[in-house]
């Protein structure tokens, strides 16, 4: 009889450790060099619409994601974009549901940002909410970013929407890895 328990509690946490990883392992994986198909993607703004090349450099370990946007010629200029989550060229979000805060000195203010995991690991949300004075007057935006693999882990769609003084925004960035 003890033998027998001693197998049911031996299969039980083995049975449980594989579920462990299995879930460990079933998130998305960004990592990589993604080029902008300005061609399919939609409501791109000014900035990303007139450069000649957008691409975002993603790493990405089990703690955190790190996006570094590059816009090259055009009337891209280097960094920037739209919305709160998008600006500063550069985004480090940790990948435990923490938030990550940044001051923002060229509008007295701060950014807090968020990432959580949907659809089991398949889908990364990216909430950023900025804060701040310009001019004297105070301000909130808030971006939402939805991240989604397609076509075997080739192509990275973005959905965000940004909401700010200014209104409203909704882009679909479709990205394809290099």
């Amino acid at each position: 009889m003890r033998k027998i328990s001693l197998l049911v509690s031996l299969c039980s946490v083995l049975l449980l450790g594989l579920f462990v990883f299995a879930a460990a392992q079933s998130k998305a994986s960004y990592a990589g060099t993604w080029a902008l198909d300005k061609a399919k993607s939609e409501g791109l703004s000014q900035r990303l619409q007139g450069a000649d090349s957008v691409s975002w450099v993603v790493t990405q370990d089990d703690k955190q994601l790190t996006r570094e946007q590059k816009v090259e010629g055009g009337q891209g200029g280097q960094g920037g974009g739209r919305g709160a989550g998008m600006g500063a060229g550069q985004l480090t979000v940790k990948l435990d549901g923490s938030e990550t805060s940044t001051d923002r000195p060229q509008i007295s203010g701060k950014s807090t940002t968020k990432a959580t995991w949907q659809d089991g690991g398949k889908i990364l949300e990216v909430s950023t909410v900025t804060t701040g004075n310009i001019q004297g007057n105070d301000f909130k935006a808030t971006t939402t970013e939805h991240w989604e693999l397609a076509e075997g882990g080739k192509v990275l769609k973005v959905h965000q929407k940004a909401e700010s003084p200014r209104g409203t925004t909704e882009s679909k960035m479709v990205f394809t890895k290099k």
